[in-house]
């Protein structure tokens, strides 16, 4: 899992860095199946935003955040991602559980 951190118009300390590795470590223990997550902190007036694009295999999850306060933005930002990676996780165990082959029954000679 590769973590790109980027800021706009913020500078990326090495207490933010840290902190947001450590909050993106509850998405890897949910889900294993992460390539990479692309993650922007971002300010503009007094508004602090946080937006991450998660990049899964088939699918992109993007989400943005904003607060008054970078670390309230990341909190937000980990929790609204983890909700849809486990979203996603479920839709994928039930298409996989759901498949047309598995609930046939095998011919039985006569």
């Amino acid at each position: 899992m590769n973590i790109n951190l980027t800021g706009h118009h913020v500078e990326i300390t090495p207490a933010m860095r840290d902190y947001v590795t450590v909050k993106m470590v509850k998405i890897k223990r949910h889900f294993d199946n992460v390539i990479d997550i692309n993650v922007m902190l971002s300010v503009e007036k007094l508004q602090q935003n946080a937006e991450a694009n998660v990049h899964i295999r088939g699918k992109d999850i993007f989400v943005e955040t904003s607060s008054a306060n970078m670390y309230a933005s990341i909190d937000s930002l980990i929790d609204k991602l983890d909700r849809k990676i486990l979203k996603h996780k479920e839709k994928n165990v039930a298409h996989r559980n759901n498949s047309p082959f598995k609930n046939q029954e095998p011919e039985q000679p006569d």
